[in-house]
Formats: C-alpha cells, structure tokens, sequence
C-alpha cells in the first residue's frame, strides 16, 4: 500500500549559503536527506513536486518593504554573503531564491493535504522561517514559512480554523506576531525561557479578536521528555479538542534535542516521536488526520537526522 505521506525538498535549499562555521548550513539537509536515504524511509514516502512561492502570497504575511529589502539584500551582488538583523541572518545571492521555494513548499504541502490527496506531509526546507516577523527577518529567517502556508490554507480552501504547534527550542515569535490578533490561527509553542529571542512569557496570550489563540509554554532549561509529554497532555491536546483545527501544522524544530549545540534541553528522538503520535491522534479527532510539518531549527546534525527520521516514521505509520 503506497504511503500516504508526503515530504517537500528540493537541492536548491543547499544554495542558500551562510558561510563557513554558520549553525545554520547547508549540510543540515545533507544529513537528514543522507538518514532517510540510508534507512530506506525515502523512497516509502510520497515526493511532492514544489514550486516557489508567488510574492502576492508572501505579501499576505509580510510587508512589501520587508520582501523587498530581503530581495535587495540577496541580490545586490556586492559580496558571496550580507547579513540581516543583528548579524546571523546570513544571504547570499542564491537565498531569495531559496527563501521562496521553502515558503512554496508549505503550499505545496498544504496542497496535498488539505484536499486529502496526502494524509499529512514534512516539508525539509531551508532557510527556516519562524522567527521572521511582518516586517522584519531574524534569527536564520527570511520569509516565515508556516505563516504563508497557514495563510494560504485559510484563504485559498477558506479554512476556518488552522492550528500551529511550535517545539523548536526558541520561541517563535514571527509566527506569533504575524498571528496575534487572528483567532483563525491557534498558535502553541514549547520553548526553552528565559532564551532567544526573549519572547514566549506564559502571559503572552493575543491581542483583539485573538486573545486566548495564543498558547506559550516557556520551560526552563534542562527541560526532558516528561515536562514535553506534560504540556501537551495538559494544555495543547485539550485546547485542540475544544478549537477543532480543519489543519493541524507543526513548526519542527529539533533543537531541544538534548546534543543540540545551541540550547540546554534533553529530549530524545522517543520525545518527538511521541509528540508526533499525539498530535496524530488530535488530528485524527478534527480534521480526518490532516498535518503539515514543516522544519525550522536542529543543528547537531545527527541528532537532526535522526529526530527528523522518527518524526516522519510516526507520521507514515
């Protein structure tokens, strides 16, 4: 029986180049394509076939100067590699490029799944996307990806309802800004706290029409399996059953692993794994199964490659 979950990747992601010793590299992918090659995982799943995203659905969630100073940024030809932000958010000429076939992929993802084509699919994209703000790239981010593809989601299939569960180790607070008034988009995050990008208090709850659409869980460093499992039995899967998501989405992040370089956390692969089996099930409940998965942080790269792996081997099971 052909399997009925997709991934999005495509060798372009490798040309967004952040210069040598960069967390955030192209072997990231390297590796991970490398593990699900190497376990036979790749060829059971289904390749979708992605295009970049159109700057009309980028300038849904980000503002026109915004896309624009990323594209001068990218293409000015000054030098192989300039920085936005405050110095980490590194592009090269190639990047802009990158950054819109990793928004595309989301839409590609949301394509196959909404409709029902695919039961749920990962979308292995570089650059990540969730600390990018309206109006403002950081923190390894240009465009934010889950946010274009949630966006796309609700207004192309005119869902009603679409949920984000953030587990990357930093708070995502692009998706958080983007969204904090809108109650068609329930945003979670678990996140190490106090840490970058020093948003994601517990009393950061949305604003307006949004209020109580937003849910952080800020956990101390140190943090391991059982406080993870915790929240969500506690705070994310009942909130999910009482908003009932038409698309769950996950921002997976895999650097609250417990070898990740840039954090202090100690989750295992069981712990994402687990994670994935839970918002299955949540799924499964409200939305005939329906998940995106899209890839943000995870810099030891094996233990990126082999978290990757037991998220996607819980979602095909």
């Amino acid at each position: 029986m052909a399997s009925r979950t997709g991934i999005a990747y495509n060798e372009k992601f490798l040309e967004h180049d952040t210069g040598p010793g960069h967390p955030e590299r192209p072997g990231r992918l390297v590796a991970l394509v490398r593990r699900l090659r190497s376990s036979g995982l790749w060829n059971d799943l289904q390749h979708l076939i992605i295009d970049p995203a159109p700057e009309e659905w980028i300038l849904r969630v980000h503002t026109r100067e915004h896309l624009q100073g990323v594209k001068d940024a990218c293409r000015s030809g000054r030098s192989a590699q300039a920085t936005l932000d405050d110095g980490d958010t590194v592009v090269c000429p190639a990047s802009y490029d990158a950054a819109l076939l990793a928004a595309g992929a989301v839409m590609g993802a949301v394509d196959a799944v909404v409709p029902g084509v695919l039961k749920n699919a990962f979308c292995a994209v570089r650059p990540p996307g969730h600390h990018a703000e309206s109006g403002r790239a950081m923190g390894f981010c240009l465009f934010n990806n889950m946010a274009v593809g949630a966006r796309y989601a609700l207004e192309h299939y005119r869902l009603r309802r679409v949920a984000i569960i953030d587990w990357d180790v930093h708070h995502g607070n692009g998706t958080q800004e983007i969204f904090y008034a809108d109650p068609s988009v329930f945003y979670f995050s678990l996140h190490q706290y106090p840490f970058y990008p020093g948003t994601g208090a517990h009393t950061e709850r949305g604003t307006g029409d949004g209020y109580e659409y937003t849910t952080n869980i800020p956990l101390p460093a140190g943090s391991g399996h059982d406080e993870y499992i915790q929240a969500f039995r506690r705070d994310i899967l009942p909130a999910l059953d009482a908003y009932r998501p038409e698309l769950i989405m996950i921002s997976a992040g895999f650097d609250a692993h417990r070898l990740d370089p840039l954090a202090q956390m100690t989750l295992t692969e069981e712990t994402f794994s687990e994670m994935t089996r839970l918002l299955m099930e949540a799924a499964d409940g409200s939305c005939s199964g329906k998940i995106v998965s899209v890839l943000e942080g995870g810099y030891n790269l094996d233990a990126l490659s082999t978290s990757a792996e037991a998220h996607l081997r819980a979602l095909a099971s």
